[in-house]
């Protein structure tokens, strides 16, 4: 199937597209500048779409994300620290963001005449992310099944919908994800804080897997004292 890959560069997308591109046929990465503060996981796209032969299309939707406030990712609030099943972490919901990227995406595909549209949502997503949910991806099918009847027919891919986060590093491991050059962090400093709720989720996700993270983070020891099962003083 040609499958194009909704890609912010996270360790998700872009384990996604190292699967696609060796299970279907990769057509290209397609990311999404929404005004967010970490912009620079559109400079680590733009790195992984060469390392993959493909190519990369930001899409500019910054007007769109001025009109979508209230979050810790794109207006001017702090971003929490700590797990991301934690309430606190509910400020970095952008409303409907995935559904307005999906129906881009859907019709990007449908003008290049490609299968598929990939996305990397996954179950740790599900606490905080009515649009990372199983009943979100099916409806979104159901939606695009009659948006595009009769002109197009494209199906949406979410390989890690069930799966927790461990499961995509074991699966980008197996492909030869280059973990290294991703990222994660929502603070979008020099490295990658090892405080907020992604980077906490990414250490856990490596040590679950039993992967080296090869990632540096400013603090690499605080997820330990924020996730169910471990203490700060355990090595």
């Amino acid at each position: 199937m040609k499958t194009l890959v909704v890609c912010s560069d996270g360790l998700d997308s872009v384990s996604l597209a190292y699967k696609i591109a060796a299970e279907q046929q990769l057509i290209g990465l397609l990311s999404f500048d929404y005004g967010q503060r970490h912009k620079k996981e559109l400079e680590f796209a733009a790195r992984a779409s060469a390392a993959l032969g493909v190519p990369h299309q930001i899409i500019d939707i910054t007007t769109i994300g001025q009109s979508l406030t209230g979050s810790a990712l794109t207006d001017n609030l702090d971003v929490p620290d700590g797990h991301y099943a934690e309430d606190t972490m509910k400020i970095t919901v952008v409303p409907n963001r995935n559904a307005i990227m999906l129906a881009i995406a859907f019709g990007v595909a449908a003008a290049r005449k490609a299968d598929a549209v990939a996305v990397a949502v996954h179950g740790g997503d599900h606490f905080i992310y009515p649009d990372c949910r199983p009943g979100f991806i099916n409806a979104f099918q159901t939606m695009q099944n009659h948006a595009l009847e009769g002109y197009a027919d494209v199906t949406l891919l979410s390989p890690f919908v069930t799966v927790p986060k461990s499961a995509i590093v074991t699966e980008g491991a197996k492909y030869g994800t280059p973990f290294a050059d991703t990222w994660s962090c929502y603070k979008g400093g020099q490295r990658h804080c090892g405080r907020c709720g992604t980077c906490v989720e990414r250490r856990e996700a490596f040590h679950l897997a039993g992967v080296v993270d090869p990632t540096e983070y400013e603090d690499p020891d605080f997820w330990r004292s924020v996730t169910p099962g471990f203490k700060a003083e355990e090595v």
